[in-house]
């Protein structure tokens, strides 16, 4: 990947997926939480408060003694770690001179306290900033993590902070629950789309409604006679009984008609099947409409015409064993090996050596994968059965 291609990925320290600072050493001069501001940062020149400029960003006070200053980052959407964009918009004179990012896998909800004694593993090394720049660092990293951890260097101010890369949800949360095959927090994401003139397509795939219209995806309009279009690659494969397309907010600018396909193949859209056909929409409306289609997809794409744009895309339905193994062993593949370990032995009452012998046979690409590594576990048939039950559905 790319020093700019990771941008295109999902921000998984998003305030619309849940992300939050949930600690910072000093925060004298800015708040940490501005670090995740949605949107550009902003800039009023003499908006003095009481401690100074006033500045859209987190800022540290000048600091005095060895050592450096650091934000912590819970991830609204745990996942593999592909890029971080280090952003010192406005910062001129009082920018880090560097910057250094480690990353922790910690489940639950730990505290900012329970955190400073976590495993953290460093995936951006020390590196040089620049002022008044959005600094682009590819991540060359493969594990699932839930927190990052911002080091400035040695102190100084920072606009934003975005954790670019592919969500891995946990899929225990699967279980029993209506499931959104094209949500980004499921591991729905977008693959391409035809203009992002005025805001980005992954947008339609966050969580919750949309406020405004620039919360959604819009497209330049058109002068020709082509149409504009956005493909998802799904959570996994699935069977999608619903779909919900969003123009709230959308009034003058909404498309005319859509258009629902999907597929298997991502490399042949031409043989993908209709799902809902060619269909008015309205303006400002949330549309909802049942697929008759049964056959299970791992791609959709939706076809606006002629352009306009939408709030949110929902696709519901039902994975299939195949869909749900994919995820499973997926997910279990990224966890770093104590996690992987601690749910084997607490949730399926392995015994520590047992568990330890199934990670060590990781990446488990498929379900026999999976059984042979607990044959050399030499595991009960009943703790082998609950084995697969979490990890494979």
């Amino acid at each position: 990947m790319t020093s700019t291609e990771f941008t295109e990925l999902p921000d998984l320290a998003a305030r619309a997926l849940g992300g939050a600072v949930i600690a910072a050493n000093d925060e004298f001069f800015a708040e940490k939480e501005n670090l995740l501001n949605p949107g550009a940062p902003e800039f009023r020149p003499h908006t003095f408060g009481h401690k100074g400029q006033v500045y859209d960003g987190w800022e540290t006070r000048r600091r005095r003694e060895p050592g450096h200053d650091w934000a912590v980052v819970r991830l609204g959407a745990p996942g593999v770690v592909h890029g971080v964009n280090v952003d010192t918009a406005f910062f001129k004179g009082n920018y880090p001179e560097e910057c250094s990012v480690e990353a922790a896998a910690n489940p639950g909800y730990p505290s900012p306290d329970e955190l400073a004694d976590a495993e953290w593993v460093e995936i951006l090394p020390r590196s040089p900033l620049k002022g008044d720049t959005a600094n682009l660092f590819p991540v060359d990293s493969a594990q699932r993590f839930t927190h990052v951890r911002l080091n400035i260097h040695p102190d100084g101010g920072v606009a934003r902070l975005r954790v670019h890369g592919d969500v891995v949800p946990d899929p225990r949360w699967f279980a029993g629950m209506p499931l959104d095959l094209a949500a980004m927090a499921n591991g729905g994401a977008v693959t391409d789309c035809s203009n992002r003139f005025f805001s980005a397509p992954n947008n339609l795939l966050l969580p919750g409604n949309a406020h405004v219209m620039g919360e959604g995806w819009e497209t330049a309009r058109r002068r020709d006679d082509a149409n504009d279009w956005v493909n998802v690659q799904l959570a996994g494969e699935g069977v999608v009984r619903q779909v919900v397309v969003d123009t709230t907010h959308f009034k003058g600018n909404a498309p005319g008609w859509f258009r629902l396909t999907g597929g298997t193949d991502p490399d042949r859209p031409q043989d993908w099947r209709e799902l809902i056909g060619r269909t008015r929409l309205q303006p400002d409306t949330c549309h909802r409409f049942l697929v008759t289609e049964s056959e299970p997809v791992t791609h959709a794409r939706i076809d606006v015409y002629p352009d306009g744009g939408f709030a949110r895309l929902r696709l519901f339905g039902e994975l299939t064993p195949a869909g749900r193994e994919r995820i499973g062993l997926n997910w279990f593949d990224r966890l770093p090996a104590a996690n992987a370990v601690a749910v084997l032995t607490e949730d399926a009452e392995l015994s520590v050596s047992a568990a330890e012998v199934v990670v060590s046979k990781r990446p488990l690409t498929d379900a026999d994968g999976l059984r042979a590594a607990l044959a050399a576990a030499a595991v009960s048939e009943q703790a082998a059965a609950d084995v697969e039950r979490i990890i494979l559905g």
